[in-house]
């Protein structure tokens, strides 16, 4: 392979030795040449307000992308996933060389036809149609590129040969790249098995290379993290990072210590920058020299990182859902939903993303029916490349939204490999999709109620795209306030019967979507037993039906209806609880159990009747009110306490 620097360089088409500019949201680097380092201008952050000692502003991968780019040679990057591979290509690139442009390529998601293809062309002698080799668009930019192929490893053999064709000579069929305009061939993997295909053994390819091993410490990801949050003296979260054992830092990488500060700085528990892979939330957990897993110091090094910065970590937060939504919408976030089938997570998710986007409808993939053609498609075009066609709705430059339904269940690894283009990179066949905002991909776990789901595995490079992932418990779902909102007292009568007269285990099988298919049963008279899941062989869901069916036959049962409709004999039976005990009854015990599960909407409707029998519940029971309530039901609490009477 030639070795010659095209014509065509950075900055300036004569100039051999690329200069360094000003890159933007970071430091500027410094000309070096004929030995002469020039002065570097430092931005200054809580972290870092004055240079550090020994800074030089250019990172090691960011020196050896400018050797390889100076040399003419490919250059293969390997090193742990997380620790800014890509992002140093994104960064560097175009302040070292800005006449240039870098045409990524996420070989993990390449079909054959992707790259090259033959196809019918009309001849221009001739005027007769021809078979012609076309190369993908954006390897013909019309000028100066670098070719960067992430991941390439993930591919599969026919791939793996135009790649090497590539890395190799810098050619691809009968096309040259530095006639392109190429100026540089770079590949960057993780050698981790686990994550990867294959691993190269020709030495014939492997000769052609130059191979760069790179850890966290070779990247520039402590400057990164400390100007994304300047306000923030992050010594001690980076203190704490290195203290870890090579285990857990390579778990706890930086991309994940940046999604667990993110978290932090919207207040949300931190746990939630920790990835969820293949269900399992991940653990930092030290590992014992028989290779078994050791302590679990999640809880601990979350928590320090929580005091470095001066950021709380709750447990959990009110109307969780939606708060999230609303966070990956201000940020421009991709975060994961996982919870059991059934509860509401994809409606709330949608109507949470549509008042977002001040009306506008999310684009909604439903991953089991999504073809790749759906997506994206590869078409000739008159010039003779090989361009991507996208779907209408990933267009125009209005504000995005994209909801991944049913996101660990596709319909096949061809389209799961684009729908990882755009998770990872937010571009869909190397082009940007404009004014996106926001990803929320929404699944089930992989096991539910003692039974498997049918669901895809991923790995821990994959799930860490994710700057928040969340496990969705039916609770942080308000699907009932929408069951009443819609059938009215029906709904509230079997929301009754849901919370009081089943157990755990029995809610757990009745979801959100069961009540509504019980409700609508009960409307036209069927039977309720068909409404519940049908195991096969004649059985339905271990749920006792008996109490529901009196409740709708308006046998005597206690809601907060039928307190508010006999308010004063109510009111009289709490007086004599309060007059025999100061902890209170039975009846003491039930209003309290009926105020403390209903909804919003039926508290606020008999708000009148709730506050005359507040003052006469035990003082432990009204306290329970406020905790872990969403702010909306903080406020009616408040207001309801104001009413009581002084005495």
């Amino acid at each position: 392979m030639s070795t010659t620097t095209p014509t065509a360089t950075p900055k300036a088409a004569a100039a051999k030795e690329p200069k360094k500019a000003v890159r933007k949201g970071a430091a500027q680097k410094g000309t070096q040449k004929e030995g002469a380092v020039e002065e570097l201008s430092w931005r200054a952050s809580a972290t870092y307000p004055e240079r550090p000692e020994g800074w030089t502003g250019v990172s090691r991968l960011e020196s050896f992308i400018d050797a390889m780019i100076d040399m003419g040679q490919t250059g293969q990057i390997f090193g742990e996933h997380g620790i800014g591979k890509t992002a140093t290509f994104f960064s560097h690139l175009p302040a070292a060389y800005p006449d240039a442009e870098l045409v990524f390529v996420p070989a993990a998601n390449l079909t054959p036809d992707d790259l090259l293809a033959n196809a019918p062309v009309r001849d221009a002698k001739t005027g007769e149609l021809v078979l012609r080799q076309l190369v993908m668009s954006q390897l013909r930019p019309g000028k100066p590129f670098v070719l960067l192929i992430d991941d390439s490893l993930q591919t599969g053999a026919t791939i793996q040969s135009q790649l090497m064709q590539i890395a190799c000579n810098w050619t691809l069929g009968e096309f040259d790249l530095r006639a392109l305009g190429c100026i540089g061939v770079f590949l960057t993997d993780n050698e981790s098995l686990a994550e990867t295909a294959a691993r190269r053994s020709d030495l014939a390819v492997l000769d052609r290379m130059v191979t760069l091993r790179i850890t966290a410490n070779d990247t520039a990801w402590r400057y990164e993290l400390a100007a994304k949050y300047p306000r923030w003296n992050l010594r001690e979260v980076f203190t704490t990072w290195a203290a870890l054992s090579p285990g857990l830092r390579e778990v706890l990488s930086p991309r994940t210590l940046d999604h667990i500060l993110a978290n932090a700085q919207e207040g949300f528990p931190l746990r939630w920058g920790l990835p969820l892979v293949n269900g399992e939330r991940l653990r930092l957990r030290e590992q014992r020299a028989d290779g078994k897993p050791g302590k679990d110091r999640t809880a601990e090094i979350l928590d320090r990182i929580a005091a470095a910065v001066g950021a709380a970590n709750p447990a959990t937060i009110p109307d969780p859902v939606r708060s999230v939504v609303r966070a990956a919408l201000r940020n421009r976030w991709s975060v994961l939903l996982q919870g059991p089938p059934g509860c509401g997570k994809t409606e709330l998710v949608r109507e949470t993303v549509r008042e977002g986007l001040g009306g506008r409808e999310p684009l909604y993939f439903s991953m089991p029916v999504t073809n790749v053609e759906d997506l994206c498609a590869p078409i000739p075009t008159a010039d003779g490349s090989l361009d991507n066609l996208l779907a209408g709705s990933f267009l125009g430059t209005e504000p995005k939204a994209i909801v991944w339904d049913e996101y660990n269940r596709p319909k096949d690894k061809a389209t799961f490999a684009k729908l990882m283009e755009i998770t990872q990179e937010w571009s869909l066949a190397g082009r940007r999709i404009e004014n996106l905002r926001a990803q929320i991909a929404v699944q089930n776990p992989p096991y539910h109620l003692g039974r498997k789901l049918l669901v895809a595995r991923n790995n821990i490079a994959q799930a860490t795209r994710f700057t928040a992932s969340l496990t969705v418990e039916p609770g942080d779902i308000p699907a009932n306030e929408w069951l009443i909102a819609k059938y009215g007292a029906v709904a509230e009568t079997v929301l009754e019967w849901w919370k009081h007269d089943i157990d755990e285990e029995g809610r757990a099988w009745i979801t959100k979507r069961t009540l509504e298919r019980l409700i609508r049963l009960h409307q036209r008279g069927l039977p309720l037993e068909m409404g519940l899941v049908y195991l096969g062989e004649g059985e339905y869901a271990p749920v006792p039906l008996t109490a529901l069916i009196d409740r709708l036959s308006e046998r005597p049962v206690t809601g907060l209806r039928e307190l508010a409709e006999d308010i004063d004999a109510w009111e009289q039976r709490l007086r004599t609880a309060a007059a025999e005990s100061s902890e209170g009854s039975n009846d003491s015990d039930l209003v309290h159990q009926i105020l403390a599960n209903a909804e919003l909407s039926q508290l606020g409707k008999h708000q009148d009747a709730v506050a005359r029998l507040l003052p006469l519940l035990p003082p432990k029971l009204r306290s329970t009110y406020l905790v872990g309530a969403s702010h909306e039901a903080q406020r009616f609490w408040i207001d309801t306490f104001a009413r009581i009477p002084r005495s």
